[in-house]
């Protein structure tokens, strides 16, 4: 009987044990946003424990069931041989959750929601997926991996051996009792004996989204989403078909034309887009932000027409690509920009260009595989792409590619020699990425994230100025048309509400030029970048009936609205209200304005549609 008992206490303690590990792992998570926890009660702190631990145990019974059942095994055999299996199992299954957990809160802070499959997208290109971290980070982060991870396993080690040196083979009649056991540990893995297994929104319990992300077991989170595969099954499904269809359409229809006269002085200008990276309002004095980093940029939204209400329809660049390209919404899960059995039947706005007679070009500083990005300009038949591998390595930071000077410079250079027909030509920037490295003085120095981030964006603001100034110079310009638009918003600086406010998303977009034939004016539509292509190509007189998603930028109804798509959830706003809902806990994470209740119609009819044409897109 008494190795029936030694048994026992080994299968109490090893499961108790990952418990206290996850529960280690949540707070590990609080500490590291201290700044986010400290803005919760502490009632609301310790609820993050007690509703969290569903998913603790539920995927502690996932990583119980291999010892478990090697226990069976060692009433038939030799006890120290199973004692040696269950070790290396854990030591090894412990490292890799450790780093799992380490990554999970590095990427919390840029992306804001826990670790999932979006991570996964990363791994074929490394290089990349670290490009975010600074060396401190990478060299503190490997080292609280080693020490996380040697801790545990010296408590694992500890009570595998004290435990296991009192076992021997037993009596046979003992092994229905642990299989049982083994096979009780259903009940913690699916959350209960409910009819539902345990998911996500049974941990959500607060208006606070930070409160309910702490909540979550990452890995569980991580594991989760990488067995659930996307299915044709529309998960987004509000209506039936025909009423989001209506409910869109109803709305959208009032705001395909345009309200003002041609804003251009020639048929066919040239084109230049210059899209900006991690370029939010929050750092643009002419849109209330920070009054100082963009200066240039401030001055310039004089000069042409500028965008006060525009937002970006995602939050990271192989989103904000194919919503400014070709008119195309986020997912609230996948990226068809990483997908090109998906992508390749996009509307395209070089290839429309190009049937306009234009030559289209697209450049880029850095590794062009980012995102899938490479395989994305070769489906919209770009004539000329220039990536990082022109450029000399003394002249890339060390993440991303080459820096925006020497970028910018080069890309005027190219637009400076003779130009045989109107061009379009596209310009990426990097440098205001994450880790922001420059080749330049830090304008807001380097103490911390907030402030590096400030740098970064004076410092492409900067000579992003320079290339306007030598555009104008050239005798191009009289005929050109120059778009500066962000990729995408950004969570620094820091924002007052929540994450996914529109504080996140709002970003600037300006048109300069001497193609112009109107000057100096505000355009205070509330507009995304979905509407860009669709604009562009009627005023152009081009072929915009493949994007479906557009709406003019220039239609001055006050039924205009943007719509933005972040992991499982969305923000819808016009000018009288905001919607803005999580699809995990499905309740609406914050909505104001009298026209709230009609949002929450429209996002949800705007998520349905877009990912209905996702998945039936081949």
């Amino acid at each position: 009987m008494k190795n029936l008992a030694y048994r026992l206490s080994f299968l109490i303690s090893y499961f108790l044990i990952w418990i206290a590990y996850f529960v280690f792992a949540r707070l590990f998570f609080l500490l590291f946003y201290v700044s986010e926890t400290l803005k919760l009660d502490f009632i609301t702190i310790l609820k993050t424990f007690g509703y969290g631990l569903r998913l603790d145990a539920s995927f502690t019974s996932y990583l119980s069931i291999i010892p478990f059942f090697l226990v069976v095994i060692s009433i038939l055999t030799s006890p120290l041989q199973i004692r040696n299996i269950i070790k290396w199992y854990s030591y090894l299954v412990i490292t890799i959750i450790t780093l799992f957990l380490i990554i999970d809160a590095s990427l919390y802070a840029a992306w804001g929601v826990r670790l999932d499959t979006t991570f996964l997208s990363y791994l074929n290109t490394p290089e990349v997926m670290i490009a975010s971290a600074s060396n401190f980070q990478i060299v503190s982060g490997l080292i609280l991996w080693f020490l996380i991870s040697f801790a545990f396993i010296k408590l694992f080690q500890k009570t595998i051996n004290k435990t296991f040196k009192t076992f021997n083979t037993e009596n046979r009649i003992q092994i229905p009792l642990f299989l049982l056991l083994t096979a009780s540990l259903i009940i913690p893995l699916r959350g209960g004996l409910q009819e539902i297994p345990v998911n996500q929104s049974n941990v959500y319990f607060s208006k606070k989204m930070f409160a309910n992300h702490a909540a979550i077991n990452f890995i569980w989170n991580f594991s989760n989403t990488v067995t659930h595969k996307t299915s044709n099954i529309n998960i987004y499904k509000q209506f039936d078909e025909e009423v989001a269809v209506s409910i869109i359409n109803k709305t959208k229809n009032q705001l395909l034309k345009s309200d003002r006269d041609s804003i251009l002085n020639i048929k066919n200008p040239n084109v230049i887009l210059i899209i900006w990276e991690s370029l939010t309002a929050k750092v643009v004095g002419a849109l209330n932000g920070e009054p100082t980093v963009t200066e240039n940029l401030n001055r310039l939204s004089k000069e042409g027409i500028w965008f006060t209400n525009f937002y970006g329809n995602g939050d990271r660049t192989d989103k904000g690509i194919p919503a400014i390209l070709s008119g195309y919404y986020p997912q609230p899960i996948k990226k068809i920009m990483r997908m090109p059995n998906k992508s390749r039947s996009l509307p395209m706005l070089p290839k429309e260009m190009s049937a306009l007679g234009y030559n289209t070009s697209f450049y880029y500083g850095g590794d062009l595989n980012f995102g899938n990005l490479n395989t994305y300009l070769r489906i919209a038949e770009i004539d000329k792409i220039v990536d990082g591998s022109e450029f000399d390595k003394k002249d890339w930071n060390s993440k991303w590619g080459a820096f925006d000077n020497v970028f910018l410079e080069r890309f005027g250079n190219d637009l400076a020699k003779k130009q045989e027909k109107p061009f379009f030509a596209i310009a990426l920037t990097s440098t205001s990425h994450e880790p922001f490295e420059l080749n330049d003085t830090y304008k807001f120095g380097k103490k911390n994230q907030d402030d590096l981030f400030r740098s970064s964006h004076a410092y492409t603001d900067k000579y992003i100025g320079k290339f306007i100034d030598f555009a104008k110079k050239q005798d191009w310009y009289k005929e050109t048309l120059i778009v500066i638009m962000a990729d995408h918003g950004h969570s620094s600086p820091k924002h007052e509400g929540e994450y996914f406010s529109p504080k996140k998303f709002q970003i600037p977009m300006l048109w300069l030029g001497g193609a112009l034939h109107q000057k100096g004016i505000n355009i205070d539509n509330i507009t995304s970048q979905v509407d860009f292509s669709y604009t562009l190509l009627d005023l152009l007189k081009g072929n915009n009936s493949e994007f479906k998603f557009g709406k003019n930028l220039f239609n001055n109804s006050d039924k205009q609205y943007a719509h933005y798509v972040f992991n499982k959830g969305f923000g819808t706003i016009n000018k009288d209200g905001f919607y803005l809902y999580d699809y995990v806990s499905k309740k609406p994470i914050t909505k104001y304005g009298k026209t709230s209740a009609n949002l929450d119609s429209l996002g949800k009819a705007l998520t349905q549609d877009s990912y209905q044409d996702f998945l039936e897109r081949k």
